[in-house]
C-alpha cells in the first residue's frame, strides 16, 4: 500500500502507529482500524459501481483474463526457450555475496547439451524442500556410466554444501539442477524479499 495515495491524516496515523506500537499503546490498533476502514470503504464503493454496470464488469473481467493469460504465455515461452522450469529466480540470502546480493534477479538456462563446470552459478533444489538454492559449482565428477555428481558451495560460506544436502547425500545430480545463471538484475526482486520478511505487507 503506497501511503502517498492516502490523505495526509492517514499517513500521519501510520507514523503514529509505528511509534505507539513500540510503546504497547492501543493507539496503533485504532490507527490501523481507521486506515483499514477507509481502504475497505474505497474498495467496496468501487466494487458496487462495477456490479451496477454489467458492461464495465465484463470489460474489467476480460482485461484481467487477458493480463493473466499473457503472463502465463510469456512464462511458458521463457521455459521453452531457456529449457529451465524456473527461468527467473530471486536470490533470497547473502550466501553468494559479494557476487550476488539478496533481491537480485537471476536469469537461468538449462540446455541439455551444455555440461556443468566448476565455477558455474547454479540454482538447485533439494528433495523435500520447497525453496531452491543459488550456489556455485565447485566440483564435478562424471562417471563412465554418464552419471554426473556435483558439489556446490556458497561464495560467502566457509564450507561446501554437504551440510545442506539430505542426510547421507554427498553430491547433487543433474536432476536437482534447475538452471545455470546467465545474467542478473541487481535488487530487482526486493519486493519478494520484503513480502517474505514482512508478511503484513501482503
Amino acid at each position: 500500500m503506497n501511503s502517498s495515495l492516502l490523505p495526509l491524516k492517514y499517513t500521519r496515523q501510520k507514523a503514529y502507529c509505528t511509534e505507539d506500537a513500540l510503546k504497547g499503546s492501543s493507539r496503533c490498533d485504532r490507527s490501523h482500524r481507521s486506515t483499514l476502514d477507509v481502504m475497505l470503504g474505497v474498495y467496496a464503493e468501487e466494487f458496487k459501481s462495477v456490479l451496477h454496470n454489467p458492461r464495465r464488469f465484463l470489460t474489467s473481467t476480460l482485461n484481467l483474463a487477458c493480463v493473466v493469460f499473457s503472463a502465463l504465455m510469456l512464462w511458458k515461452g521463457l521455459m521453452l526457450y531457456t529449457g529451465s522450469e524456473s527461468p527467473i529466480v530471486v536470490v533470497l540470502s547473502g550466501s553468494m555475496e559479494p557476487g550476488f546480493h539478496r533481491g537480485d534477479i537471476l536469469f537461468l538456462t538449462l540446455k541439455e547439451q551444455d555440461p556443468f563446470e566448476p565455477g558455474d552459478v547454479s540454482v538447485f533444489s533439494i528433495e523435500g524442500r520447497d525453496i531452491p538454492i543459488v550456489h556455485r559449482i565447485v566440483n564435478v565428477h562424471e562417471e563412465e556410466s554418464g552419471r554426473v555428481r556435483i558439489l556446490t558451495k556458497g561464495d560467502n560460506n566457509m564450507v561446501d554444501d554437504r551440510g545442506l544436502y539430505n542426510y547421507g547425500q554427498l553430491f547433487i545430480e543433474r536432476k536437482n539442477i534447475m538452471g545455470r545463471a546467465q545474467g542478473f538484475l541487481p535488487y530487482a526482486g526486493m519486493v519478494t524479499i520484503w513480502l517474505n520478511d514482512y508478511p503484513w505487507l501482503k
